[in-house]
């Protein structure tokens, strides 16, 4: 291999994952081996790559590629979700700028249209995913509206249907106005926004000659009511108060006119009004508003729709027909005030729905739409989560989880476009529907049926064909579609009983974003619940989201978002994977910073570097003392440390993992080990220690290798480790099992590092050269043997001579590490003015600490209510710090002396 000065990504990257892509390391066919599944959570075949994409799939890939090392059958289902309303949104864009109107269209040329736009453009983030090294089965690829997905979906509509579970009705629903489809309530998001309230007077009628029902004064000639929406008053059925509110229960029956079209409606009483709220007076537009709507049904009030599908005024406004909605907003502000029936207008700020898809303002609408229902398929999914069938991750989302399942509403299925699953009701001349896959199914159904409701009006049978029948013209919600995902990519609805849906499902985690918890991952269990009897997933891994350093959710419209392309192209693939990895907690909010993928690199670098060390030592093979010491402690500190983060992986704490992996390589390996054991300049190295050397290399490279694995593929093939076969590659070498590991030697070194570092601290300090050799005095208080550490303290210290003493030297700068004492004779370049200080101030720094710790001692509460081992830890902090005390005095003493 051509050493460079430091790592270079690009050419790594390409060139091994070309090689695994071709040599079919990522592709999985059941066999014998315990399998490992994981289905992506499809991205919209419209997206690019965005932050949160790299975060959920960087965390899918660590984990397979984990599993396959431990020689799992590690199978990853990539594909993506046809997004009905983002993509129909960017075919209608396309088609515009050709000079095309889709309403000019016919259904069949539109989706010819759709199909080109997701050919040319759906895979794109597809292979943004390989970039970042995602190891799918690319072969297993699947598209949400593939035939036998579509013909999946159908189905279950068809069996919900024949349950009961699926209806059709006019109910009041999320409308898109700039979609022109109704959304699920999980695809509204809610954000506050400044608005303002407007104060509305309505003419009381008939007030002149009226007095109040205590005959003690007249009534007033008008009630104001407070509204954000002063544009909807031409929709209003009534204003109602709450009946204990003393400012109007002498107006309850009694009637006003709307301002500017003087139409009548009645004041009503209801306790759902809020009495300090506003004015305490509502004004109520049935078909405007969903709890409006729900007043309105209880007082038996007219149900008057003034806007279009478009959020346009229609004919039934009378006023501003045709205006869009926010601009008749001002239209009609400045009409009430001209006609003094505008009182005031105050600044408010609330909480207003906004589409996922659009980020058009939502409109509450009564529409007829196709509904799911939800309860009975609610119960046994919820109880997956609540048994421990499934995990959520972490588990703090099982609360939110349970009042979501346990208050779920009835899950709109229908949306008014064309690309999509077409619902498969069939309406026939008299109005009824048929549900049926094909015409010809529909058609049987209705000449076999003997329902006199169904046939009442119809031509005779020998009339009846095929074209007499009109298909439904709504899609299904894309989500119907992927909340039978893990089940439709193993093609388990067409061929239930298939070796794959029997090897592979259920599969074993789901990582996915908290947000979709439940219009996803819920539904995805009762599905897998419904047509399986069993769970589809094992765990769910709830990641963060994305935040920049100011805490915003990083996205496209606040331009705090990098490309990730560019960011992989600037730190490399493996450099960007560590960088989000670092510091993104499960269920916590990463905090995104650049320079994490800066350290990424930079890590990338150091293994590089460690490396290029080894591959230059010379070996002598005549050379026989090989350092024992360190390959002990090494092994040793290695397998420690693979306990910790296989324990890690164990509960999901991938960052922690990674962490552990990050301070084991750069650390103990890079910084400590080879440091130990590296020969002088220009000598050879023993055989012994370099083949062990070797082995720990290789071994690092595997646990690695999860989480970059381009360098550890890059490094794996070179000379340095041997002749490698074809298929000895790193992304199949066993993952190393942690085995037994010394406590008191990875413990006792740890030691050694700290004098180390005091060394080196005594020489910064005093200004001395760190090639100029001292010497060193220990004061053993402690049960440590430092005969054996001597070669390390010398080398890594540069230490000429090492002697044990049994009193403190005075006239030496001294320290402490743990109870033993340490003292480097200065002669007269001690400065002991500033020794006496350093001594006071670390006596003082002890004995604050020990009060700290006293305190704890003291209080009863804690002593009995803590852990044994907890209260016997604060014993040991207490009687190390009084002994610290008393070396650093008697140092103090000796010094003064």
């Amino acid at each position: 291999m051509n050493i460079s000065k430091t790592y270079q990504p690009k050419e790594a990257e390409d060139k091994w994952y070309n090689y695994w892509l071709n040599n079919g390391f990522f592709r999985s066919v059941p066999d014998e081996r315990e399998p490992y599944t994981i289905v992506i959570p499809p991205p919209n075949v419209t997206g690019v790559l965005h932050m949160g994409h790299m975060l959920n799939n960087t965390i899918q890939d660590v984990l397979i590629r984990r599993a396959r090392m431990q020689g799992k059958n590690a199978c990853w289902v990539p594909g993506t979700d046809h997004a009905s309303i983002a993509t129909e949104a960017k075919v209608v864009a396309m088609l515009k700028e050709r000079g095309i109107d889709k309403k000019d269209l016919s259904r069949a040329e539109f989706l010819s249209y759709a199909w080109e736009w997701k050919e040319k453009y759906g895979g794109i983030i597809l292979d943004q995913l390989k970039k970042l090294g995602a190891s799918c089965d690319w072969d297993r690829t699947k598209f949400t509206m593939d035939d036998d997905l579509s013909d999946a979906v159908i189905e279950t509509f068809i069996h919900l249907y024949n349950k009961g579970l699926i209806y059709r009705g006019v109910r009041m629903v999320n409308w898109d106005p700039q979609g022109k489809t109704a959304v699920s309530d999980e695809e509204v998001i809610r954000k506050e926004v400044n608005q303002k309230l407007y104060y509305i007077k309505y003419p009381l009628l008939g007030v002149n000659t009226v007095k109040s029902v205590n005959h003690k004064a007249e009534l007033p000639d008008h009630i104001v009511v407070a509204t954000t929406r002063p544009e909807t008053i031409m929709a209003d059925a009534a204003i109602c108060v709450n009946p204990n509110d003393p400012r109007y229960v002498n107006l309850i029956g009694r009637q006003v006119r709307i301002p500017l079209i003087d139409r009548p409606i009645d004041i009503i009483a209801d306790d759902y009004v809020t009495m300090d709220f506003g004015t305490g007076a509502l004004k109520v537009t049935p078909a405007h508003d969903l709890n409006d709507y729900e007043l309105g049904q209880k007082h038996h009030l007219p149900v008057i729709d003034i806007l279009n599908d478009d959020g346009t005024l229609n004919e039934n406004a009378q006023i501003l027909v045709g205006e869009e909605r926010f601009a008749a907003r001002k239209k009609i502000a400045v009409l009430l005030d001209t006609a003094g029936a505008l009182e005031k207008i105050e600044d408010y700020k609330s909480q207003i729905g906004f589409s996922e898809r659009t980020d058009a303002v939502i409109e509450p609408k009564l529409s007829m739409q196709w509904f799911c229902k939800m309860d009975e398929m609610a119960k046994p999914a919820l109880d997956y989560v609540l048994k421990g069938d499934i995990k959520l991750i972490p588990e703090k989302f099982i609360n939110t989880y349970r009042h979501w399942m346990e208050n779920v509403k009835d899950w709109c299925i229908s949306r008014q476009l064309w690309w999509g699953q077409q619902i498969p009701a069939w309406y026939l001349p008299n109005g009824r529907f048929v549900i049926a896959k094909t015409a010809e199914e529909a058609l049987e159904q209705v000449l076999s049926s003997k329902s006199e409701v169904l046939i009442k009006n119809l031509p005779s049978d020998s009339e009846l064909t095929t074209s007499d029948l009109t298909q439904d013209e709504d899609v299904l919600d894309t989500w119907f579609s992927s909340w039978l995902w893990p089940i439709s990519v193993f093609d388990g609805f067409k061929d239930p009983n298939n070796a794959d849906i029997n090897y592979y499902y259920p599969t074993n985690d789901l990582v996915t974003a908290p947000e979709i918890l439940f219009f996803w991952v819920a539904r995805m269990i009762m599905a897998g619940h419904e047509f399986r009897n069993e769970v589809p997933f094992k765990n769910v891994y709830l990641t963060g989201i994305v935040r920049d350093k100011l805490g915003r959710k990083m996205s496209k419209s606040l331009g705090n978002s990098p490309d990730p392309i560019e960011l992989m192209d600037k730190y490399g693939a493996d450099g960007v994977r560590v960088g989000m990895l670092m510091s993104s907690p499960a269920g916590n909010d990463l905090m995104f910073d650049e320079s994490h993928c800066e350290q990424g690199r930079n890590f990338a670098n150091k293994v590089w570097n460690a490396f290029k060390l080894i591959k230059g030592w010379e070996v002598d093979d005549k050379l026989s003392n090989p350092n024992t010491t360190a390959i002990e402690w090494f092994g040793s500190r290695f397998n420690e440390a693979l306990a910790e983060i296989e324990d890690n992986f164990k509960q999901y704490r991938l960052s922690e993992a990674l962490m552990a992996t990050y301070k084991l390589v750069w650390d103990d390996f890079c910084a400590w080990y080879l440091e130990m054991i590296k020969p002088v300049y220009l000598q050879p190295i023993d055989r012994e220690t370099y083949t062990q050397t070797i082995k720990f290399f290789e071994d690092v490279l595997k646990i690695l290798h999860p989480f970059m694995p381009f360098i550890t593929e890059e490094l794996w093939h070179d000379e340095l480790f041997g002749e490698r076969s074809a298929y000895d590659c790193c992304i199949v070498a066993q993952m190393p099992k942690s085995g037994k590991f010394n406590t008191q030697l990875t413990a006792e070194i740890e030691v050694i590092k700290q004098i180390i570092a005091d060394i080196r601290n005594t020489r910064n300090s005093k200004q001395l050269s760190p090639k100029e050799s001292l010497a060193l005095s220990i004061k053993v208080n402690s049960g440590i043997n430092y005969q054996q550490y001597q070669p390390v303290i010398a080398k890594l210290g540069n230490i000429s001579a090492i002697d044990f003493v049994n009193d403190s030297i005075a006239g030496a700068s001294s320290f402490l590490v743990g109870t033993d004492e340490f003292y480097i004779p200065l002669g007269n370049n001690i400065d002991v003015a500033a020794e006496t200080e350093r001594l006071q101030k670390e006596i003082e720094y002890q004995q604050g600490f020990l009060k700290s710790v006293m305190a704890k001692l003291s209080n009863e509460r804690f002593v009995q209510n803590a852990k044994p081992e907890i209260v016997e830890n604060e014993m040991k902090k207490k009687a190390d710090a009084e002994a610290k005390i008393k070396i650093l005095t008697e140092n103090l003493a000796a010094l003064a002396n």
